[in-house]
């Protein structure tokens, strides 16, 4: 039966930007929704886990447990998913110090 699913990616090619958008639609940048079955979600998150690359993506769908939704992930994150006694919660990781900074900068007038 389908469910709502919802990938969340984050600098992904376009060419899964495109893919994604024949079963989902993107209602904001990056943020794809729609309701598929679990066979064609399993061949989208396979899809997008496959050419994340340096970006990042993240699938919710329904599942039978007691948050009433599962979550995957995929690529580099800060926040780590985590089983605890059957809940999942996030784990903020440590930023990494030798990581490029970016900062606002302005230039002066």
């Amino acid at each position: 039966m389908p469910a709502m699913t919802v990938l969340a990616t984050t600098a992904v090619p376009d060419s899964l930007r495109g893919a994604l958008s024949r079963w989902t639609i993107e209602v904001v940048p990056g943020i794809f929704v729609g309701t598929v079955s679990a066979r064609v979600r399993d061949q989208l998150w396979d899809a997008a886990s496959a050419v994340v690359g340096d970006g990042a993506a993240v699938l919710i769908h329904p599942a039978p447990n007691e948050q009433g939704f599962a979550l995957r992930t995929a690529g580099q994150r800060r926040r780590i998913p985590q089983d605890f006694d059957g809940l999942t919660l996030i784990r903020m990781q440590a930023p990494n110090p030798h990581a490029p900074s970016v900062k606002n900068q302005q230039s002066a007038p």
